[in-house]
Order: C-alpha cells, then structure tokens, then sequence
C-alpha cells in the first residue's frame, strides 16, 4: 500500500528504476519499433518525461498560489487504489495522451540522454516529495488531462501508477 511522502518517493524510485533499466536494454531496433503501429520505447520515455516533468515543477509552488489558481479539494482524497481505478475508467472510455504529452519520435541516437533526463526527474521528484509539508497533500489540487482536478497525493499516486502502466504495456510488446 502507497500512502505516505516516503512510500511515494520510495515507489518513485522503484518504478522508474525498473522502466529505465528496460529501456536502457533495448537495442536500436527494439527502442525506435513501433509496434502496430503503437508507441516505440522511445516515445513511451520521452512521454514520461513530459508528463513527470510539470508535477515535479508544481508540487514546488506555494501551497497558497495552487489553492488560489485550482481552488481546495471539494471530496474526500482517494487513496492508491481508488486512484488505479478511475484512471482505468478513464482510459476505458476512450482517453489517451492528447497535446503536448504525445511524444515525437525519439532517435536511438538520444536512448541515453533522454534516460538520464528521466531519471533526472525522478530524482527532483523524490526530493520534493519527501520535503512536502503532509498538509500540501492532500489540501492542494492539480489539473489532470484526463482526472479532472486531484489532490497532490492523488497526482503522485497517479505519477507512480501511469509509469507502471507504460513498463507493462512496453513487456508486454515484448513477450
């Protein structure tokens, strides 16, 4: 069960260890394949990195300027799996990665420098994460393209989550 600052960093770590010791893995063929037609490993990277990237730069603002531009949470916060659950919904009823989280293609040439860069994100997260006052938590909504507004805690179980979600499906294409 993910539920505290350090659970969350913790599951952070764990999961982007694991997607970037995949992908590092791959060969040029396999990091640029576009599996019928679905996104190459490259472009699965380079879309965690797109979406990582603006949670690790708003869970940095003031608590006051998210509460003020998002407004306060109306419901009661979702834990991990509840969290799972709507996203699943979501993507059943037809959501997907729209705008500027959908990934260009990513040249072999950059495997390296773009796993840096996630990781690098991670890192930053992690730090973040583990310095958030609890309060921030659960009392500060972010925008969600396909979530609505949720709650910090909610945004970081999603972030955990969504790069499970990217692992399995690049495993799956493998097997």
């Amino acid at each position: 069960m993910i539920e505290t600052r350090e659970q969350i960093a913790a599951a952070l770590d764990e999961v982007f260890a694991a997607f970037a010791g995949c992908v590092a893995a791959y060969n040029e063929a396999a990091f640029v394949q576009m599996p019928g037609g679905k996104w190459s490993a490259g472009q699965h990277l380079e879309h965690l990195v797109r979406s990582s990237q603006p949670v690790y730069m708003a869970i940095g603002l003031p608590a006051f300027l998210l509460r003020m531009i998002f407004g306060k949470p109306n419901r009661a916060p979702r834990n991990f799996e509840q969290l799972v659950l709507r996203y699943k919904e979501k993507l059943a009823q037809g959501g997907a990665a729209s705008g500027r989280f959908v990934p260009p293609p990513v040249p072999y040439s950059l495997q390296r420098q773009k796993i840096q860069q996630f990781i690098q994100v991670k890192d930053k997260l992690t730090k973040r994460v583990l310095a958030l006052p609890e309060s921030k938590l659960d009392n500060c909504l972010l925008p969600h393209p396909l979530l609505g507004k949720i709650t910090v805690r909610e945004m970081l179980f999603f972030t955990v989550y969504h790069t499970q979600h990217h692992l399995q499906i690049m495993q799956k294409q493998n097997s």
